[in-house]
């Protein structure tokens, strides 16, 4: 197998898939908005399935267009030392957001004005 297929499967896929969940956690948060159990399963369901749906056919090959520039760039602008800066810079964006979203809660990723209001 090849270094970049590698690098591909073993890395970078899992951090697209990651970043994914981080979405699917966002809609799971606004879906809170709704009362009604039955209408906010419908709503999680529906927007998850359409989000997975944008994801797998837009945003994915957009993301590994831009990934694999980035990467491109990284590695002929700095050679192997960029590759591997690139790589880690990545595993950094992906571990800081999972990190803000444990240590304080899916809110603190969105601007204020899509946080939920707290119930009153």
């Amino acid at each position: 197998m090849k270094k970049a297929a590698v690098v591909k499967n073993y890395y970078i896929l899992p951090c697209l898939l990651l970043l994914l969940n981080l979405v699917n956690n966002v809609v799971s948060y606004k879906a809170g908005l709704v009362d009604d159990p039955f209408l906010r399963t419908s709503a999680v369901m529906v927007l998850v399935l359409c989000g997975g749906t944008v994801v797998a056919f837009l945003l994915t090959p957009a993301l590994e267009k831009l990934v694999q520039m980035l990467h491109r760039t990284s590695k002929s602008g700095a050679g192997g030392l960029g590759e591997v800066l690139f790589l880690i810079g990545l595993g950094a964006l992906v571990f800081w957001l999972y990190y803000q979203m444990t240590a304080h809660g899916i809110a603190s990723l969105l601007p204020a004005e899509w946080r939920n209001s707290p119930s009153g």
